[in-house]
């Protein structure tokens, strides 16, 4: 298998409906849920494409450009993106579609940096024993 065929085969989806117990007091979703959703859906893509024990160390930018309001249907896509020695680099959007009317939009978008860690905790080749060309 080839890289990139990991790559394609890890790409994550998680849908999901923003109901009010996920909302703020202006009655969009929290920006810090939102994050935690897309945290989430990285580490499964990660998790995914090397199939070993991994931990988030970072996030870059994090974009909001749409708010979500309650009662919206959101699609979080993580995707790996870059690929070091011990850690991946995943790519997440946030798409927001109303329930009830065709289209949707990106409604936030990131980066989320993982750690390949062996038995002792320490940082491991994201690689390591895998069969890739």
């Amino acid at each position: 298998m080839t890289i990139q065929d990991r790559i394609d085969q890890s790409e994550t989806r998680i849908t999901m409906t923003v109901f009010p117990s996920l909302t703020n007091h202006h009655d969009t979703l929290f920006g810090g849920k939102a994050m935690a959703i897309m945290d989430e859906v990285s580490f499964m893509c990660a998790t995914r494409f090397c199939r070993k024990s991994l931990v988030t160390v970072s996030t870059d930018k994090i974009d909001f450009h749409k708010a979500i309001p309650s009662g919206s249907i959101v699609e979080a896509i993580a995707r790996v993106e870059n690929i070091g020695n011990s850690s991946l680099k995943v790519y997440v959007e946030i798409y927001l579609e109303s329930m009830y009317e065709d289209g949707r939009e990106l409604a936030i978008q990131g980066r989320f940096t993982f750690v390949a860690l062996g038995d002792d905790k320490k940082p491991i080749p994201v690689l390591q024993g895998l069969d890739v060309a």
